[in-house]
Protein backbone atom coordinates (compact mmCIF):
# COMPACT_ATOMS: atom_id res chain seq x y z
CA UNK A 1 0.00 0.00 0.00
CA UNK A 2 3.03 2.14 0.97
CA UNK A 3 4.84 3.15 -1.97
CA UNK A 4 7.82 5.85 -2.52
CA UNK A 5 8.19 9.54 -1.36
CA UNK A 6 5.47 11.31 -3.16
CA UNK A 7 6.05 14.77 -4.55
CA UNK A 8 2.58 16.00 -5.41
CA UNK A 9 0.62 17.40 -2.38
CA UNK A 10 -1.30 14.81 0.35
CA UNK A 11 -5.22 14.82 0.35
CA UNK A 12 -5.86 15.70 3.46
CA UNK A 13 -9.39 15.73 3.45
CA UNK A 14 -11.64 13.43 5.47
CA UNK A 15 -15.42 12.08 5.93
CA UNK A 16 -17.14 12.18 8.88
CA UNK A 17 -20.69 10.92 8.49
CA UNK A 18 -22.00 13.39 5.93
CA UNK A 19 -19.23 16.08 6.88
CA UNK A 20 -16.32 16.62 4.91
CA UNK A 21 -13.09 18.64 6.57
CA UNK A 22 -9.99 20.09 5.21
CA UNK A 23 -8.26 17.57 7.41
CA UNK A 24 -8.17 15.26 10.53
CA UNK A 25 -7.13 16.99 13.26
CA UNK A 26 -9.39 19.10 15.83
CA UNK A 27 -9.56 20.54 18.76
CA UNK A 28 -11.07 18.72 21.83
CA UNK A 29 -13.81 19.66 23.92
CA UNK A 30 -12.36 21.33 27.26
CA UNK A 31 -9.53 22.11 26.06
CA UNK A 32 -9.32 25.73 24.44
CA UNK A 33 -12.78 27.18 26.02
CA UNK A 34 -16.07 28.28 24.77
CA UNK A 35 -14.39 30.87 22.21
CA UNK A 36 -11.20 32.21 20.25
CA UNK A 37 -8.99 31.98 23.08
CA UNK A 38 -6.45 29.01 21.01
CA UNK A 39 -6.74 31.78 17.71
CA UNK A 40 -3.70 34.02 19.55
CA UNK A 41 -1.36 30.59 18.55
CA UNK A 42 -3.38 28.79 15.77
CA UNK A 43 -5.29 29.79 12.65
CA UNK A 44 -8.89 28.21 14.29
CA UNK A 45 -9.84 27.81 10.31
CA UNK A 46 -6.31 25.75 9.53
CA UNK A 47 -8.03 22.91 11.75
CA UNK A 48 -10.88 20.36 10.73
CA UNK A 49 -13.05 21.55 13.28
CA UNK A 50 -12.98 23.58 17.01
CA UNK A 51 -14.57 21.32 19.43
CA UNK A 52 -15.91 23.90 22.37
CA UNK A 53 -16.00 22.92 25.89
CA UNK A 54 -19.17 21.24 26.79
CA UNK A 55 -22.64 23.74 27.32
CA UNK A 56 -25.33 22.23 29.07
CA UNK A 57 -28.65 24.58 28.37
CA UNK A 58 -27.97 26.78 31.24
CA UNK A 59 -25.03 28.31 32.80
CA UNK A 60 -22.94 25.63 35.19
CA UNK A 61 -20.40 26.61 38.08
CA UNK A 62 -18.48 23.73 38.26
CA UNK A 63 -16.34 22.00 40.70
CA UNK A 64 -14.53 23.24 43.65
CA UNK A 65 -10.97 24.32 43.55
CA UNK A 66 -8.43 22.52 42.74
CA UNK A 67 -9.53 21.58 39.49
CA UNK A 68 -6.46 20.57 37.54
CA UNK A 69 -3.57 19.31 38.19
CA UNK A 70 0.15 17.58 36.36
CA UNK A 71 0.25 13.45 36.41
CA UNK A 72 3.62 11.93 35.37
CA UNK A 73 2.29 11.49 31.75
CA UNK A 74 -0.58 14.18 31.12
CA UNK A 75 -2.99 15.62 33.95
CA UNK A 76 -6.16 14.96 35.44
CA UNK A 77 -8.94 17.75 36.05
CA UNK A 78 -12.00 17.84 37.87
CA UNK A 79 -13.20 21.22 36.05
CA UNK A 80 -17.02 19.74 36.42
CA UNK A 81 -18.49 21.15 33.24
CA UNK A 82 -18.48 24.97 34.22
CA UNK A 83 -20.06 26.64 31.41
CA UNK A 84 -22.15 30.16 30.52
CA UNK A 85 -25.45 27.95 28.91
CA UNK A 86 -26.15 27.36 25.63
CA UNK A 87 -28.05 30.68 25.06
CA UNK A 88 -25.03 32.87 26.59
CA UNK A 89 -22.97 31.14 24.28
CA UNK A 90 -24.22 31.76 21.43
CA UNK A 91 -24.49 35.71 21.66
CA UNK A 92 -21.14 35.86 23.36
CA UNK A 93 -19.03 33.43 22.48
CA UNK A 94 -19.65 31.79 19.01
CA UNK A 95 -20.02 35.32 16.80
CA UNK A 96 -15.88 35.83 17.45
CA UNK A 97 -15.20 31.56 16.57
CA UNK A 98 -17.58 32.86 13.41
CA UNK A 99 -15.46 35.41 12.34
CA UNK A 100 -12.06 33.03 12.08
CA UNK A 101 -13.77 31.32 9.54
CA UNK A 102 -13.37 27.94 11.94
CA UNK A 103 -15.81 25.10 11.41
CA UNK A 104 -17.27 24.86 15.33
CA UNK A 105 -18.53 21.80 17.14
CA UNK A 106 -20.81 22.17 19.91
CA UNK A 107 -20.70 19.84 22.93
CA UNK A 108 -23.33 19.91 24.74
CA UNK A 109 -24.01 18.02 28.29
CA UNK A 110 -26.77 17.40 30.69
CA UNK A 111 -28.13 15.65 33.91
CA UNK A 112 -31.14 13.82 32.67
CA UNK A 113 -32.29 13.11 29.30
CA UNK A 114 -34.64 16.02 29.16
CA UNK A 115 -31.46 18.23 29.81
CA UNK A 116 -29.65 17.09 26.89
CA UNK A 117 -33.22 17.84 24.46
CA UNK A 118 -33.45 21.40 25.93
CA UNK A 119 -29.40 22.07 25.38
CA UNK A 120 -29.81 20.48 21.60
CA UNK A 121 -33.14 22.48 21.11
CA UNK A 122 -31.19 25.66 21.98
CA UNK A 123 -28.73 25.15 18.99
CA UNK A 124 -31.78 24.81 15.99
CA UNK A 125 -31.17 27.97 14.95
CA UNK A 126 -27.16 28.61 15.81
CA UNK A 127 -25.21 29.98 13.05
CA UNK A 128 -24.14 27.40 10.04
CA UNK A 129 -20.74 27.73 11.20
CA UNK A 130 -21.79 25.25 13.84
CA UNK A 131 -21.26 22.16 11.69
CA UNK A 132 -21.98 19.16 14.22
CA UNK A 133 -23.23 18.88 18.01
CA UNK A 134 -20.63 15.95 20.19
CA UNK A 135 -23.47 14.47 22.50
CA UNK A 136 -20.90 14.66 25.73
CA UNK A 137 -22.63 11.24 27.01
CA UNK A 138 -19.38 10.19 29.24
CA UNK A 139 -17.91 12.88 31.00
CA UNK A 140 -16.90 11.52 34.68
CA UNK A 141 -16.59 14.78 36.37
CA UNK A 142 -20.43 14.60 37.91
CA UNK A 143 -21.37 13.42 41.40
CA UNK A 144 -23.80 10.49 39.88
CA UNK A 145 -20.87 8.79 37.93
CA UNK A 146 -22.76 5.60 38.13
CA UNK A 147 -25.71 6.67 36.11
CA UNK A 148 -22.88 8.04 33.10
CA UNK A 149 -25.22 7.85 29.99
CA UNK A 150 -22.45 6.00 28.10
CA UNK A 151 -22.50 3.13 30.82
CA UNK A 152 -25.08 1.16 28.50
CA UNK A 153 -26.16 0.95 25.43
CA UNK A 154 -29.96 1.62 25.95
CA UNK A 155 -29.08 4.92 27.87
CA UNK A 156 -26.90 6.30 25.20
CA UNK A 157 -29.61 5.76 22.61
CA UNK A 158 -32.23 7.58 24.69
CA UNK A 159 -29.49 10.57 25.15
CA UNK A 160 -28.83 10.74 21.29
CA UNK A 161 -32.25 10.41 19.98
CA UNK A 162 -33.56 13.18 22.52
CA UNK A 163 -30.90 15.55 20.66
CA UNK A 164 -32.46 15.42 17.09
CA UNK A 165 -33.89 19.09 17.42
CA UNK A 166 -30.45 20.56 17.40
CA UNK A 167 -30.48 20.28 13.28
CA UNK A 168 -27.17 19.11 13.13
CA UNK A 169 -24.89 16.05 12.83
CA UNK A 170 -24.75 14.66 15.90
CA UNK A 171 -21.62 12.34 17.55
CA UNK A 172 -21.83 10.54 20.64
CA UNK A 173 -18.43 10.84 22.78
CA UNK A 174 -18.42 7.46 24.64
CA UNK A 175 -16.21 6.77 27.63
CA UNK A 176 -13.33 3.74 27.75
CA UNK A 177 -14.66 2.72 31.20
CA UNK A 178 -17.23 0.24 30.07
CA UNK A 179 -16.57 -3.55 29.46
CA UNK A 180 -17.49 -3.31 25.79
CA UNK A 181 -17.78 -0.09 24.00
CA UNK A 182 -18.40 -1.40 20.58
CA UNK A 183 -22.63 -1.93 21.12
CA UNK A 184 -22.53 1.43 23.02
CA UNK A 185 -21.33 2.84 19.48
CA UNK A 186 -23.30 0.69 17.39
CA UNK A 187 -26.58 1.82 19.40
CA UNK A 188 -25.74 5.11 19.43
CA UNK A 189 -25.71 5.19 15.45
CA UNK A 190 -28.98 3.07 15.38
CA UNK A 191 -30.57 6.53 17.30
CA UNK A 192 -29.36 8.82 15.21
CA UNK A 193 -25.40 9.83 15.39
CA UNK A 194 -23.36 10.41 12.73
CA UNK A 195 -20.40 9.39 14.70
CA UNK A 196 -18.84 8.30 17.45
CA UNK A 197 -15.71 10.19 19.72
CA UNK A 198 -13.69 7.45 20.95
CA UNK A 199 -12.77 7.98 23.62
CA UNK A 200 -13.35 10.67 26.70
CA UNK A 201 -10.99 11.03 30.10
CA UNK A 202 -10.55 7.76 32.38
CA UNK A 203 -11.40 8.21 35.96
CA UNK A 204 -8.41 8.69 38.11
CA UNK A 205 -7.22 10.49 41.55
CA UNK A 206 -4.84 12.15 43.07
CA UNK A 207 -4.00 12.15 46.75
CA UNK A 208 -2.32 15.09 49.09
CA UNK A 209 -0.46 12.81 51.11
CA UNK A 210 0.07 16.06 54.05
CA UNK A 211 -3.65 16.73 53.64
CA UNK A 212 -4.47 13.13 53.61
CA UNK A 213 -7.21 13.76 51.39
CA UNK A 214 -7.94 13.73 47.59
CA UNK A 215 -6.10 16.58 46.31
CA UNK A 216 -8.55 18.44 43.66
CA UNK A 217 -11.85 19.51 45.04
CA UNK A 218 -14.07 17.59 43.19
CA UNK A 219 -12.49 14.11 44.19
CA UNK A 220 -11.77 12.42 41.71
CA UNK A 221 -11.38 13.35 38.36
CA UNK A 222 -10.42 12.44 34.16
CA UNK A 223 -7.08 11.62 33.50
CA UNK A 224 -6.21 12.30 30.32
CA UNK A 225 -2.61 12.71 28.07
CA UNK A 226 -0.20 10.12 26.97
CA UNK A 227 -1.17 7.52 29.56
CA UNK A 228 -4.35 6.77 28.18
CA UNK A 229 -3.22 7.02 24.67
CA UNK A 230 -3.02 3.34 24.45
CA UNK A 231 -6.62 2.99 26.04
CA UNK A 232 -7.97 5.12 23.77
CA UNK A 233 -6.04 3.06 20.55
CA UNK A 234 -7.98 -0.15 21.90
CA UNK A 235 -11.22 1.44 21.90
CA UNK A 236 -10.79 2.36 18.44
CA UNK A 237 -10.02 -0.63 17.21
CA UNK A 238 -12.45 -2.93 19.16
CA UNK A 239 -15.26 -0.56 17.63
CA UNK A 240 -13.49 -0.49 14.10
CA UNK A 241 -13.38 -3.98 14.40
CA UNK A 242 -17.19 -4.81 15.16
CA UNK A 243 -18.33 -1.82 12.90
CA UNK A 244 -15.68 -0.80 10.53
CA UNK A 245 -19.30 1.20 9.16
CA UNK A 246 -19.18 3.14 12.00
CA UNK A 247 -17.38 6.96 11.28
CA UNK A 248 -14.94 6.91 14.50
CA UNK A 249 -12.95 10.03 15.80
CA UNK A 250 -10.12 9.52 18.04
CA UNK A 251 -9.19 11.05 20.93
CA UNK A 252 -7.03 10.42 23.73
CA UNK A 253 -3.15 11.38 24.30
CA UNK A 254 -2.53 12.37 21.04
CA UNK A 255 0.88 14.44 20.67
CA UNK A 256 2.36 13.74 17.47
CA UNK A 257 1.89 13.04 14.01
CA UNK A 258 2.52 9.07 14.83
CA UNK A 259 0.04 9.20 17.89
CA UNK A 260 -2.56 10.24 15.28
CA UNK A 261 -1.83 7.94 12.48
CA UNK A 262 -1.95 5.46 15.35
CA UNK A 263 -5.44 6.43 15.84
CA UNK A 264 -6.23 6.32 12.43
CA UNK A 265 -4.63 3.04 11.66
CA UNK A 266 -6.58 1.49 14.78
CA UNK A 267 -10.03 2.65 12.70
CA UNK A 268 -10.38 6.61 13.30
CA UNK A 269 -11.18 8.84 10.55
CA UNK A 270 -10.17 11.69 12.08
CA UNK A 271 -8.56 12.82 15.33
CA UNK A 272 -8.84 15.03 18.14
CA UNK A 273 -5.82 17.01 20.21
CA UNK A 274 -6.55 18.11 24.12
CA UNK A 275 -3.96 17.53 26.47
CA UNK A 276 -1.20 18.63 24.81
CA UNK A 277 -2.49 22.04 23.94
CA UNK A 278 -1.80 22.94 27.19
CA UNK A 279 1.94 22.07 27.57
CA UNK A 280 2.15 23.74 23.44
CA UNK A 281 -0.78 26.00 22.42
CA UNK A 282 0.45 25.06 18.80
CA UNK A 283 0.10 21.29 18.83
CA UNK A 284 -2.59 20.95 16.73
CA UNK A 285 -0.44 22.82 14.09
CA UNK A 286 2.46 20.93 14.98
CA UNK A 287 0.45 17.00 14.49
CA UNK A 288 -1.17 17.85 11.34
CA UNK A 289 2.39 18.96 9.83
CA UNK A 290 3.73 15.81 11.06
CA UNK A 291 1.16 13.73 10.12
CA UNK A 292 1.49 15.13 6.48
CA UNK A 293 5.44 14.65 6.87
CA UNK A 294 4.98 11.07 7.64
CA UNK A 295 2.63 10.51 4.49
CA UNK A 296 4.39 12.29 2.00
CA UNK A 297 7.18 10.22 3.12
CA UNK A 298 5.49 6.97 2.45
CA UNK A 299 3.91 7.71 -0.24
CA UNK A 300 0.20 8.14 1.52
CA UNK A 301 -1.89 9.82 -1.46
CA UNK A 302 -5.05 10.21 0.80
CA UNK A 303 -5.30 10.30 4.57
CA UNK A 304 -8.55 8.52 4.46
CA UNK A 305 -6.46 5.36 2.93
CA UNK A 306 -4.77 5.25 6.48
CA UNK A 307 -8.38 4.19 8.20
CA UNK A 308 -8.23 0.90 9.71
CA UNK A 309 -5.13 -0.68 7.70
CA UNK A 310 -3.77 -2.25 11.00
CA UNK A 311 -7.06 -3.93 11.72
CA UNK A 312 -7.78 -7.46 11.00
CA UNK A 313 -11.20 -6.64 9.56
CA UNK A 314 -9.01 -4.51 6.53
CA UNK A 315 -6.41 -6.86 5.96
CA UNK A 316 -9.06 -10.05 5.26
CA UNK A 317 -10.88 -7.80 2.84
CA UNK A 318 -7.96 -6.22 0.97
Amino acid sequence: MFGRRRTTPLDSTVTVGSLTLPNPVMVASGTAGHGTELGAFVELNSLGAIVVKSLAAEAWPGNPPPRVHQTPSGMINSVGLQGPGVALWLNDELPGLRDTGARVVASIWGRSVDEYRRAADLLADADDCVIAVEVNVSCPNLEDRGNMFSARAETTAAVVAATSGCNRPRWAKLSPAVADIAPIAYASIDAGAEAVTVANTSLGMVIDIEARQPLLGGGGGGLSGPAIHPIAVRAIFDVYCEHPEIPIIGVGGVASGADAIEMLMAGAVAVQVGTASFADPRATVTILAELTQWCNDHGVETVRELTGVANPITRSHS
